[in-house]
């Protein structure tokens, strides 16, 4: 008995001085980090006041050859010419604030590189909270920039000044709302589906590689049903997909659709989301949310539907071929030029 005693003691011994160490680690790892990013932006804004100061182009890039090159010199290749680029472009791009908040928030210097690549500031915001909210390491935001993710939320249809409103709530709730949830296109061409298939050959490539749809979805979903029978006046249906979204705290209806949009899935799908509110719904959830996935997209309906902001019904396009990125982001700018537009017309400011 004593001999087990003994053991227990050693195991919680050794279990409270890992502790230690780790939490240790943490702080010094949390520390540096801080004061990396911070260094390199003092460093950015001391040689951008320079620059500025001597309002010379060329004076700028020799300025950075000959200071990367001494001090290179003096502490190490770490210092290039391209190390002191990001520098400067970090003071052009963030406030000390911006970059104080950035690491309070676990963005490291890898992170901001990555969002220095972001031309559009509100876009660059959003990555920001994104990746805070979702603890995104440097590996995944590069993805999400380069699926141009943010063009295909719903909130970047709105409008700037309704944007800037969303984002700064998220940074002051730490809520998220479905706006920045939900997409007007997902890529699915991981699902490896042939150039013709059934919606059930749709959902039973979803479930196949689901890891892999709920990455592209956002990390907060979690998958709950597949064709989950509900009954409603002795009628069966059948909802495709259910999921729960953590931060939205509400359940998610996918509803699979081959073809454009139809009006009537609209009906269907709001049959789905009353009868989970009213029968499913648990204590502490918002009411559920539907998404009408279509595999053509980009209709006058889906644009009028997307605007709906209290609508709980989101619709978007699929591509199970990854599209031309070119031709993807030229699509995606008009999608978002029009629904602000028409945002602004059916939205007048009040006097």
């Amino acid at each position: 008995m004593q001999e087990l005693t003994d053991i227990k003691a050693e195991e919680q011994l050794f279990s409270d001085v890992c502790g230690i160490i780790e939490g240790t680690r943490n702080r010094i790892a949390s520390y540096l980090n801080t004061e990396v990013c911070m260094t390199n932006w003092y460093v950015g804004k001391r040689i951008k006041e320079d620059v500025l100061k001597n309002q010379r182009a060329e004076y700028g890039k020799q300025i950075l050859k000959n200071l990367a090159s001494r001090l290179s010199e003096k502490y190490g290749t770490g210092w290039g010419v391209g190390k002191l680029k990001h520098c400067v472009r970090s003071a052009y791009l963030f406030t000390e604030e911006e970059i104080g908040y950035a690491v309070r928030s676990q963005l490291t210097w890898t992170h901001m590189r990555s969002l220095m690549g972001v031309k559009d500031e509100l876009a660059r915001t959003f990555y920001m909270e994104m990746c805070r909210i979702e603890h995104w390491d440097t590996r995944t935001l590069d993805d999400k920039i380069d699926s141009q993710l943010y063009e295909r939320t719903a909130i970047s249809r709105r409008p700037e000044e309704v944007i800037k409103r969303e984002l700064q709530n998220v940074k002051e709730t730490n809520t998220l709302v479905p706006d920045l949830v939900f997409r007007s296109s997902y890529l699915l061409d991981i699902l490896g589906l042939p150039d013709t298939f059934s919606e059930k050959d749709l959902e039973d490539a979803i479930l196949s590689q689901i890891q892999l749809f709920i990455k592209e979805f956002g990390s907060d979903f979690a998958f709950l049903d597949r064709q989950k029978r509900i009954t409603v006046d002795s009628v069966d249906y059948y909802i495709d997909l259910l999921f729960f979204h953590r931060g939205l705290k509400r359940l998610v209806v996918v509803d699979l659709k081959l073809g454009k949009f139809k009006p009537e899935y609209e009906g269907q799908m709001l049959l789905y989301l009353r009868y989970l509110n009213k029968n499913e719904r648990k204590d502490g959830e918002e009411s559920p949310i539907g998404l009408i996935l279509c595999s053509e997209g980009n209709t006058e309906h889906i644009e009028y539907l997307m605007l709906e902001e209290d609508s709980p019904i989101r619709v978007a396009q699929y591509y199970t071929k990854l599209p031309d990125k070119k031709l993807l982001s030229e699509k995606l700018q008009r999608a978002i030029a029009i629904a602000k537009e028409y945002y602004v017309e059916h939205n007048p400011k009040k006097e």
